[in-house]
């Protein structure tokens, strides 16, 4: 039901009239150094993915890469331990997984979650006239590479290693009560990459309110001391082609919108009359940073950044 072509966030297999299988894989190299929380992390990570389909996690693989012999065995079985117990907040069953003997840690998971086939979100149904509500702040790029450069306080580091742990469980359980009819997850490629594909894959163009997206308030400072990651470089790059930025918006916020996140949260587009109430029903539910960020228009597919 859902391949290549649009770039979604899983792939999704009908199996019978009412149920649709979600798949999907992400594992990547440690971003904090504390390995129960990696383990967190990147199973929040990689279970996003079912999320942002309306899907409910079922199976979970572990994906391991690992230096057995120069970090031994402890410190792996405490990313294992991380891992397991988002499977577990997640209501899903971890069946096993596989692990090679690699030159430095790498962990991640393989998802499969389920949903109606007539309930499938994909990024390419955003229709004009409806509003994008983001439900976690941006920021992560720039302060896990604060954090490697040794810029953080622990306060800092609490802060982002709860956005990054967080599921998106409770966003898309909010999300399925009202019409969603384009979802995808902001991660690795930024907001503005993400939004992007959501547009092409719609045909739509989107009008960004840049001082409505929530981010994190330090990444502001770091992002102004030049401390952005390669890879957030890499997608402004790529992106900036399909994006007008208004005069007003300054290199570091647009620096930001671009930045590469671990688990970032949902991006929903709603109708306009529901997109509200939404984010009133996110923010009650604990996630408070939750906002309406830009809105959809007809338009050859392009991004217009509003200061």
């Amino acid at each position: 039901m859902v391949g290549t072509q649009t770039l979604d966030d899983a792939g999704v297999y009908q199996i019978s009239p009412d149920t649709a299988l979600i798949q999907s894989v992400d594992y990547f190299t440690p971003i904090v150094d504390d390995p129960y929380l990696f383990g967190q992390i990147a199973a929040a990570n990689a279970l996003s993915d079912i999320y942002a389909m309306g899907g409910t996690p079922i199976t979970v693989l572990n994906i391991v890469g690992y230096p057995i012999a120069k970090l031994g065995p402890e410190i792996m079985a405490r990313i294992l331990e991380g891992g397991a117990a988002k499977v577990k907040e997640a209501g899903a069953a971890l069946l096993g997984g596989h692990s090679i003997d690699d030159t430095d840690p790498k962990f991640g998971m393989a998802v499969t979650g389920t949903c109606h086939p007539e309930k499938i979100w994909r990024n390419s149904g955003a229709r004009p006239g409806d509003v994008l509500v983001l439900t976690k702040p941006l920021g992560a790029g720039v302060m896990t590479t604060a954090i490697k450069r040794g810029l953080t306080t622990p306060a800092d580091e609490d802060e982002i290693v709860a956005v990054m742990s967080q599921l998106n469980k409770t966003a898309a359980e909010v999300g399925r009560k009202y019409t969603v009819n384009a979802c995808t997850d902001v991660t690795g490629f930024g907001f503005l990459g993400h939004s992007w594909e959501m547009a092409e894959a719609s045909n739509v163009e989107l009008h960004v309110d840049s001082k409505a997206v929530p981010i994190l308030p330090r990444a502001f400072k770091f992002a102004t001391d030049g401390v952005v990651p390669s890879g957030s470089k890499r997608n402004r790059q790529h992106v900036e082609p399909h994006i007008t930025f208004a005069s007003g918006v300054r290199e570091e916020h647009r620096a930001l919108l671009c930045d590469a996140i671990t688990s970032g949260g949902l991006l929903f587009s709603v109708p306009a009359e529901e997109a509200s109430t939404l984010v009133s029903e996110l923010q009650k539910e604990g996630l408070t940073d939750a906002a309406a960020v830009a809105t959809v228009h007809s338009g050859t597919p392009h991004i217009v950044v509003e200061a």
